[in-house]
């Protein structure tokens, strides 16, 4: 069995974890105040790359915890830190919101209309024709071709609507390609670029999160430790049919501050 005292970081997801809808659970506040208190750390880790990493941390601030931009590590963040290291100096086309745009300029990296050498995908909540058909053609001329992330749905208060992985299948149809990458949860290269900026060793750092296909499975894909709560999306007869097993599973963060000590 794990030891919960030997993590140094915990990620944390956000809705259904962190907070629902628009409050935040009860228990948060003091599960941080017990990281505080044992001189442990937290990121927020999102796979939402429509809003910058400012915007999440207004946000969670706004709910009653004082956050930065710094607290937040996004399929964004991600991306860029992939871009340096495997594609500096890159030119991409980017099918992403202003916001997203913004980070990826204010990081160095060069967005063109024209000839790019990579296509990226992100979460476009502004995507157009227009925009769908310059992809298409791009890739379908053997640009490499970049996904912040695979969710299919994004779940709002109204009810879930078309998220990257959705975009994905329909480029795929038009243009016969799928990403080369994908960079968000479940997969590694969200949590390799996170090694990337942080000291940590694997075994220090935990994922902690509601659902089981992206944020347990990326604990599972990465090798780091995997904390399910029961406070979202899934529950434990979903757990019980999934066949694959979380390192600790808990009915929500509060009750991971009890193991701590």
């Amino acid at each position: 069995m794990k030891d919960l005292r030997k993590i140094k970081l915990f990620l944390l997801d956000l809705d259904g974890t962190f907070y629902l809808g628009p409050h935040l659970f009860p228990w948060s506040l003091g599960f941080m105040e017990t990281l505080k208190q044992q001189g442990k750390h937290h990121l927020f880790l999102t796979n939402n790359s429509s809003a910058s990493r400012a915007y999440y941390a207004k946000k969670i601030t706004n709910m009653g915890f004082p956050t930065a931009p710094s607290d937040v590590f996004s399929s964004t963040t991600a991306t860029i830190t992939y871009l340096k290291k495997y594609h500096p100096a890159t030119k991409l086309y980017v099918l992403g919101t202003p916001l997203m745009e913004q980070e990826l300029r204010e990081a160095g990296l060069t967005l063109v209309q024209e000839n790019p050498d990579i296509v990226l995908l992100g979460f476009d909540q502004t995507l157009t024709y227009e925009k769908l058909k310059n992809a298409c053609y791009w890739l379908r001329t053997g640009k490499i071709y970049i996904a912040t992330h695979p969710d299919i749905n994004c779940p709002t208060e109204h009810g879930p609507i078309p998220d990257t992985g959705a975009m994905i299948e329909l480029i795929a149809a038009s243009a016969e390609r799928r990403p080369d990458v994908i960079i968000g949860k479940p997969n590694p290269p969200i949590i390799d670029a996170l090694f990337e900026q942080y000291p940590y060793q694997r075994d220090e750092v935990a994922m902690v999160g509601d659902r089981l296909y992206t944020d347990i499975q990326t604990g599972i894909n990465a090798g780091i430790v995997s904390i399910l709560v029961l406070s979202g999306e899934t529950t434990r007869e979903m757990y019980d049919a999934w066949g694959k097993q979380a390192d600790f599973v808990f009915n929500h963060i509060g009750e991971i501050a009890e193991h701590l000590y």
